[in-house]
């Protein structure tokens, strides 16, 4: 066994408690091998956590990674049109090398800022799981089905890529599964997403989908079949407890009744949702309720960044402000949704520091002027702290960021060329 040792930290424990301690690491193996004083000191590498926190790896349970192309490019407009107007048409010009050039971006960017393990809805997704692999993360990957507007033949073959790369990708590595992904309920016609879901349960995936997220996706489904989104939801076989749900902004009681009885995940993008004015969701009644919540940053165009320290910020201050209470998602709820609670709607390792888990840890330096003084590091994570505060990066028990150096990446290499092929692809986006 050769070990890693995070050593003279601070430790985040899973009952978000945080004590002194060092965390001793199987590298071989990815996993957590003890927490304790001083058992990292003769590890065969060490890492230096002296006035900082060590925390898990977070996990960005909803996002396009390769959206980072059209950061910037579409803001100030509501969803529908944003998509419309301005999505859509660029992502009809996104070549495969497009993609993998987004996402290595994006795991650039997520591994300077903390976040290990991510779910992905997209396109091109086996190049985006060449990246994952190179980048060294862990990632849940989908091909986004959009069947609206397409003939039957294509929405029909819509469906059949993002299974047959939910069958293909997982598997081409131990940190990479798949989800079959529909991107919504009103964007997908009700055959399709009958036959996919039927198809992803014989595979035994996950499905990942967009929910609730805007009044324009629920009132049709009412209007149109006199039942709540959710409800028809579950009539064509989804809210299983693997599927995760991205927004689940227009909830009404009885949808968070049956999330919370059917054990299916819902996932919090607070920035993008206050972005395209989406709304607010109603966390607090969600963890009440028992239902697992998630958090994600959604993509780059809509956020505009992958900074999941970003989204603990802004999901603390929504929740209190959706439940009109201050003591609403209080600190530690938001950093378990970003950690556990993302880790596990989404079914991948990670998301705690204890013997036995993934060793998916970063730490967070403390002696920042704007971390000065620490009386209590949970609310620092929650309220005050960055990416940019992240020293170390660790996922599988590798080393992905060694004081702010990211080791799997060249940074300015990828950043060349995210900007020539962002450029690139706004001109032709533009010319037709």
């Amino acid at each position: 066994m050769t070990t890693l040792g995070i050593t003279d930290g601070l430790v985040l424990r899973p009952d978000m408690r945080v004590e002194r301690a060092d965390v001793l690491v199987d590298r071989e193996a990815g996993e957590i091998v003890d927490v304790a004083p001083e058992v990292g000191e003769g590890a065969d590498e060490r890492l230096d956590a002296s006035d900082a926190l060590v925390a898990p790896g977070l996990v960005n349970a909803h996002t396009h990674a390769a959206m980072t192309l059209l950061r910037g490019y579409a803001d100030d407009k509501p969803l529908e049109s944003w998509l419309r107007e301005d999505v859509w048409p660029a992502e009809a010009e996104l070549t495969p090398d497009d993609i993998a050039a987004g996402t290595r971006l994006a795991a650039l960017e997520m591994i300077r800022s903390g976040t290990t393990a991510f779910a992905d809805m997209y396109f091109s997704e086996p190049r985006v799981a060449d990246v994952v692999e190179e980048a060294g993360l862990r990632a849940r990957l989908g091909h986004g089905v959009v069947t609206v507007g397409k003939d039957e033949e294509a929405a029909w073959a819509d469906v059949e890529e993002s299974l047959r790369v939910a069958d293909a990708v997982r598997g081409v590595s131990d940190r990479i599964e798949t989800a079959f992904t529909p991107h919504s309920l009103t964007t997908v016609g009700e055959e399709y997403l009958r036959d996919g879901v039927e198809r992803a349960r014989e595979l035994g995936v996950p499905v990942h989908v967009h929910a609730n997220e805007t009044r324009h996706e629920v009132d049709p489904i009412v209007e149109e079949r006199g039942v709540r989104p959710l409800e028809y939801a579950r009539e064509i076989g989804l809210l299983e407890p693997e599927d995760f749900l991205a927004h689940c902004v227009h909830l009404d009681a009885t949808e968070i009744d049956l999330l919370a009885e059917t054990g299916a995940s819902a996932i919090h993008c607070p920035a993008s949702n206050m972005k395209l004015a989406s709304g607010m969701a109603p966390v607090q009644r969600l963890l009440d309720a028992g239902v697992s919540v998630g958090l994600g940053t959604d993509g780059a165009a809509s956020n505009n960044d992958l900074d999941l320290f970003g989204e603990l910020r802004d999901a603390a201050m929504i929740g209190k402000l959706a439940a009109d209470d201050a003591s609403a998602v209080a600190a530690p709820d938001a950093v378990r949704m970003a950690t556990a609670g993302s880790a596990d709607a989404i079914g991948l390792p990670g998301g705690r520091i204890e013997p036995g888990a993934a060793a998916d840890c970063v730490v967070v330096g403390l002696d920042a002027a704007h971390l000065t003084p620490v009386h209590d590091p949970v609310s620092h994570l929650a309220y005050a702290a960055t990416g940019s505060d992240v020293r170390h990066t660790v996922c599988d028990g590798r080393v992905l960021m060694r004081d702010r150096e990211v080791l799997t990446l060249d940074p300015w290499t990828i950043r060349t060329e995210a900007e020539e092929r962002a450029e690139a692809l706004v001109e032709r986006a533009e010319a037709n």
